[in-house]
């Protein structure tokens, strides 16, 4: 599964933007997709996460009631919608796949190149 993230950009404190990672290949749909984050200086951390058929999602507290993560096997894409921004979500966006639920990167097999998301006034 290859993998392509686009929709970032600057956007204001409070403001929204939506991610997209689409893949290639017939096999998107049996993937878990995830999303994760590296901060300038930090480590890569987990944003969320969603099953193959949509019914189970899981995300990081610290973007609990604010992002969302929703797919569309038909298109192979998955999305984040990220509202609410702050500064401190600031970082380069990455989209991932793995078979199974997990948290954990090294457990994703397939990663996307990121896209760079800035959040400042």
């Amino acid at each position: 599964v290859q993998l392509q993230a686009s929709g970032g950009g600057l956007v204001q404190p409070g403001g929204s933007l939506r991610l997209s990672c689409a893949a290639s290949g017939r096999t998107f749909r049996n993937y878990y997709m995830g999303w994760f984050r590296q901060a300038p200086g930090k480590e890569r951390q987990f944003v969320g996460t969603i099953s193959q058929n949509s019914y189970n999602t899981a995300y990081a507290d610290f973007v609990k009631g604010r992002f969302t993560i929703t797919r569309d096997n038909a298109k192979n894409t998955v999305y984040l919608q990220m509202n609410s921004l702050k500064p401190e979500d600031t970082a380069v966006y990455y989209c991932a796949a793995v078979g199974y639920y997990t948290i954990s990167e090294d457990s994703y097999d397939y990663w996307g190149q990121g896209t760079l998301v800035t959040v400042s006034s």
